[in-house]
């Protein structure tokens, strides 16, 4: 497996493999790699030839100073899952390499709408940097396809609006969220609980699946089971962030002809903000 930081090493190495005519399948991640990130590497095995996965704390996408310092690095660790995985290459620029100029002076790509609502209002310029960074990365590595997971549903739909409008020749394939066994979505934040909270964060799920079983049994008073689904949350030992229950293709309110819809989760246990998310279906007289 190649380890590589320099962006003209990784050029070299995919015009050798694209003279091969192989097919490469990408997977950006930030790192702190669990079973979910080895997930997608699966997924991109299974349509690529030749897999890269990128590991870059993106500093563009965080909006508090210490979010970023104390996100946890583990490359060395990462690295050594991505060989058992059979990955062929993994890309580990800095932000020097990935911003010589400096964040300040960087162009930026923004995806208009998306990037403001649900989180992107909570966390503004968030997506900004998100869309920015997975453009450079994907000008980098010139992928045939790349995989996203869709615990970061906004993130994914973002992703999939940017590809689209800016006509890149890349396919995005959505992977289903992976859970521990008792249901909590696997995720980088998870290592933020102490056992305590460990034991108790499934309940956001829980709580997800309990209002995703009421809209599909016919009630559609979503207003009040966003205010329900946080009263269980916060007597839980929660802090709810967020609920929005929304059209799940358009991530606008819902409307009387969408035909599915999406609840979003965020809350805090301790300090650390866990998300989810569930697609309901809708069956329309």
């Amino acid at each position: 497996m190649l380890v590589v930081n320099n962006p003209a090493i990784v050029r070299d190495q995919i015009s050798q493999w694209r003279r091969e005519g192989l097919v490469i399948a990408f997977v950006p991640t930030m790192g702190n790699l669990h079973q979910g990130h080895l997930t997608l590497v699966e997924r991109a095995q299974r349509h690529g030839e030749r897999v890269v996965v990128s590991i870059f704390v993106n500093p563009m996408q965080f909006d508090k100073a210490e979010d970023l310092a104390n996100y946890p690095r583990t490359l060395e660790q990462d690295c050594a899952a991505l060989e058992a995985a059979g990955v062929d290459m993994v890309f580990t620029p800095t932000p020097e390499i990935m911003y010589p100029q400096g964040l300040a002076s960087q162009t930026f790509v923004e995806v208009p709408g998306i990037s403001s609502l649900l989180e992107g209002a909570l966390r503004p310029g968030h997506f900004r940097g998100v869309s920015t960074v997975v453009t450079k990365l994907f000008n980098l590595v010139q992928p045939d396809l790349a995989c996203f997971g869709q615990k970061d549903y906004q993130q994914l739909a973002l992703i999939r609006k940017m590809v689209s409008d800016m006509a890149m020749p890349i396919e995005i394939i959505g992977v289903p969220t992976v859970r521990a066994e008792d249901g909590l979505a696997l995720s980088s934040r998870n290592g933020y609980l102490n056992p305590e909270q460990r034991a108790l964060a499934p309940e956001l799920a829980y709580t997800m699946h309990w209002v995703a079983a009421q809209i599909a049994g016919g009630n559609r008073e979503l207003a009040a089971l966003i205010v329900s689904a946080s009263a269980r949350l916060d007597a839980a030992g929660f802090r709810t962030d967020a609920i929005d229950i929304v059209d799940a293709d358009t991530l606008e309110p819902a409307t009387d002809t969408s035909q599915q819809l999406v609840i979003l989760m965020a809350a805090y246990l301790g300090k650390a903000r866990l998300i989810d998310n569930c697609v309901v279906p809708l069956i329309h007289p």
